[in-house]
């Protein structure tokens, strides 16, 4: 397996660790690190939360890493056994390795993941891309999926050209055009402290994934059966919510939604809304 090159320099990759380490040492709850062998490459993961729950898998979106759910994994932790995995490809610490997505490649990939923590069936939670990667496991194995969570997920509907075009020259105008980014990613929510700094070292340091998430059909998304919560922005500058929830509705049977009318493509606090969905 050739493994590729995802950061700017040696400097800017150990930039990035450190900002992921400097979170996971103010993790809210006791975690344990895992090392996850796969045919697409080893994967990082954090293992926390009730040990005898049932189990939550989270996976982040492009560009973050475990991290993200700092804010959130105390909530889930009550409940589950929470494992927090990187997706491969991105700033954190899985392999590098960015498989194509327009195959089996994410779905074995997960799927090597629960067999590897002899994990039988889950909820899983994505957000953004990890939303797409969420349904690509779920629709090839629908019978390991109990519960499925998708935060302003890829793949359903075509993302806003207008994004790229507003978010292309702000990602060469510096640390103002990243300021710009985030505001824009956010919505009308409140900036958390510390979030633009993060974005900055990243977007200096991170090459990110080009490409476009390929759309899933209308014969894919019929087989997610399993109880299934969207949750999304109003504001989301990159996918329309209203779009994503029209087109789910008459092909999955066990769906609910939550626009949210303030937020943008992050989406704060969803904890407050999936964690009761958990459990229901």
């Amino acid at each position: 397996m050739k493994e590729q090159t995802i950061y700017k320099s040696a400097a800017g990759e150990t930039a990035v660790r450190n900002l992921y380490n400097a979170a996971l040492s103010h993790w809210p709850i006791p975690y344990t690190p895992l090392d996850i062998p796969t045919r697409h490459g080893r994967t990082f993961g954090l293992s926390c939360g009730d040990g005898s729950a049932p189990p939550l898998l989270l996976l982040h979106g492009a560009g973050t890493n475990s991290a993200i759910w700092a804010g959130d994994v105390a909530v889930y932790g009550r409940d589950h056994h929470v494992l927090a995995v990187d997706l491969l490809g991105e700033a954190g610490q899985s392999a590098p390795n960015r498989p194509p997505w327009d195959g089996p490649a994410y779905a074995e990939w997960l799927r090597d993941v629960f067999d590897h923590l002899e994990v039988q069936s889950a909820a899983v939670v994505g957000m953004s891309q990890g939303g797409w990667t969420a349904v690509k496991f779920a629709t090839a194995c629908p019978e390991r999926v109990n519960r499925l969570g998708l935060i302003c997920p890829g793949g359903i509907v075509p993302d806003k050209l207008s994004f790229l075009l507003r978010v292309i020259p702000l990602s060469l105008m510096g640390r103002w055009g990243t300021r710009r980014m985030v505001r824009l990613l956010y919505g009308r929510q409140l900036i958390p402290d510390g979030v633009e700094e993060i974005m900055i070292t990243v977007t200096s340091h991170f090459k990110a994934r080009l490409g476009v998430l390929p759309l899933f059909t209308d014969d894919e998304l019929r087989r997610l059966t399993m109880p299934t919560l969207l949750v999304g922005g109003a504001l989301d500058a990159l996918r329309d919510m209203a779009k994503i929830a029209a087109r789910l509705r008459p092909l999955l049977p066990d769906l609910s939604v939550t626009i949210l009318p303030d937020a943008g493509h992050v989406v704060l606090n969803s904890v407050d809304v999936i964690a009761p969905f958990l459990l229901a």
